[in-house]
């Protein structure tokens, strides 16, 4: 795959559909973690501990695993409800065998016409792994959008990687397959066209600093301070959207911001942002349609 260098000031004004100044994007990640695997090898858990101790990948690690089954039990279920108070959509992203695992979440989601985006086939599976194996690559994404099919009911147009660990060779399997879109790069504030062996694919940045495994359990913020942290990376971008549109991407998972103390964060920042007219809230696969049809007019 290859991305041109091209600064901000080069580019020409973006211009979101409707006038719209910011492209707003607020992601559940609905991730499954198997209890043990095969191997006696650490165990990689797709994010931070709640226990730090490491256990070998075939002992079974309860207070992690039961740690993330609250969000797919109990979190995700206070975050829809929240959402749908608001009246806004949600976008997620969805490993297979959540799907094969908790149908019932992505039911819920899928219902209320919320985006779900491809998320690999299992949490602790990285494709790193397979960087010097690109057939296994190749299967593994291959096998995730199988299943997505199956479950969702309409082929997947994007991926994100688990833990954003892909491969030189990711964004080009993903675009021999069919997809429109890659989400595993942080590097912008507005998409931009990957170059592939099999045509562009948009990159729609995803983010590891508007994260809840980043504020809280990396950073160790407070409920109000993770408000704070969303509401002045949205007043940022919303001013400079004036000139030219801007995205930006909350990633969250349901076992971390679902939590009774945290869930605060999500409302009222949803509250805060509805008082500015302009917000787009996008799904990637919209954005990523659009720019594929009008980015001749951002840097062309």
């Amino acid at each position: 795959m290859h991305y041109d260098y091209v600064p901000m000031p080069h580019r020409k004004p973006l211009k979101w559909p409707n006038g719209a100044r910011l492209a707003l994007m607020i992601t559940f990640n609905l991730e499954y973690w198997d209890l043990v695997k095969d191997s006696a090898e650490p165990y990689y858990a797709g994010g931070p501990a709640i226990l730090p101790d490491p256990l070998p990948g075939n002992v079974p690690d309860f207070p992690n695993y039961s740690w993330r089954e609250y969000g797919q039990r109990v979190g995700i279920w206070r975050l829809i409800d929240i959402f749908d108070k608001a009246g806004v959509p949600a976008t997620c992203t969805m490993n297979a065998k959540m799907g094969l695992e908790r149908r019932a979440v992505i039911d819920a989601i899928n219902q209320r016409g919320w985006e779900l985006v491809a998320h690999n086939f299992v949490q602790s599976d990285l494709l790193t792994n397979y960087q010097f194996e690109p057939e296994k690559e190749r299967e593994i994404i291959r096998e995730t959008l199988r299943v997505y099919e199956q479950v969702v009911g309409r082929p997947a147009k994007g991926w994100l990687s688990s833990s954003l660990r892909s491969t030189t060779q990711t964004a080009d399997i993903c675009a021999e397959l069919g997809l429109i879109y890659f989400n595993d790069l942080m590097n912008d504030d507005q998409p931009y066209l990957i170059q592939t062996k099999h045509g562009p694919i948009v990159s729609v940045p995803y983010t590891v600093e508007m994260n809840d495994f980043m504020i809280f359990l990396r950073r160790g913020m407070s409920t109000s301070e993770a408000v704070e942290v969303f509401k002045e990376q949205f007043d940022v971008l919303y001013a400079e959207g004036a000139g030219s549109g801007r995205l930006m991407s909350i990633g969250l998972h349901p076992h971390v911001i679902g939590q009774p103390f945290r869930v605060r964060a999500v409302r009222e920042f949803i509250e805060y942002v509805k008082r500015f007219d302009g917000v787009w809230w996008a799904k990637r696969e919209e954005i990523a349609e659009w720019y594929l049809q009008n980015h001749q007019s951002h840097v062309g």
